[in-house]
C-alpha cells in the first residue's frame, strides 16, 4: 500500500510581528509633519485579533491606514488578511475603525478552496476541513505540489500558508 503525503492550508499574521508594525506606525505617527497636533491613534486588542484606530477627519484616517498597511508590509504581515471595517463618525470630525486580523481559514472561504482541488481534476487527492485550517493529501507528492500551486495562482481573499509537509 503506497503511503499518502499530506500537507495543511492555513492563514494568519504572527501576532508579534503585528504588535511590531503596529508599535513601528506609531513612531512614524509621531514624527510624521503631517500627523503634528493631531489626535490618531493605533490600539491592537491581541486576545480579539483587533486593531482599533481613531483620527480627527476621513483624511488623516487614510493616512492613518496607509501608514499601518507599509509597516505590516515592512514585517511580513499579510495585509490581505486585514478586515477593514466602515469609517465610524465619532464625537465632531474625529472618526473610527476597527481592522479585523483573519486568523484562520473561515467555513466558506475552506469549501471554496475544497472545490478548487477538485475541480482542478486532481483524482486521489482529498481534502478535509480540520478546525480553522485544511489538510490535503494524496498518494502522489507530485501531484500535491501541482495542487499547491494551482491553490496560489487563485483569490480567495485571503493570504494562505502551505505548511505540515508530509511525505
Amino acid at each position: 500500500m503506497a503511503s499518502t503525503s499530506s500537507f495543511d492550508v492555513s492563514t494568519g499574521a504572527d501576532l508579534q510581528e503585528v504588535d511590531n508594525a503596529i508599535n513601528q506606525a506609531l513612531k512614524e505617527i509621531a514624527q510624521r509633519y503631517d500627523f503634528k497636533g493631531t489626535h490618531c491613534t493605533i490600539e491592537f486588542d491581541r486576545p480579539k485579533a483587533e486593531i482599533r484606530l481613531a483620527a480627527d477627519d476621513e483624511f488623516r484616517m487614510e493616512a492613518l491606514v496607509d501608514v499601518l498597511k507599509t509597516r505590516m508590509i515592512k514585517r511580513g504581515v499579510p495585509v490581505k488578511n486585514l478586515d477593514l471595517g466602515e469609517v465610524v463618525p465619532a464625537t465632531g470630525q474625529s472618526v473610527r475603525r476597527t481592522v479585523k486580523l483573519t486568523q484562520g481559514i473561515a467555513q466558506d472561504v475552506g469549501k471554496k478552496i475544497i472545490k478548487a482541488v477538485k475541480d482542478g481534476g486532481f483524482k486521489k487527492a482529498q481534502a478535509t476541513i480540520q478546525g480553522d485550517e485544511i489538510r490535503v493529501s494524496s498518494p502522489s507528492r507530485d501531484e500535491l505540489q501541482a495542487i499547491i500551486a494551482v491553490l496560489r495562482g487563485q483569490d480567495f481573499g485571503i493570504e494562505l500558508k502551505f505548511g505540515n509537509y508530509r511525505g
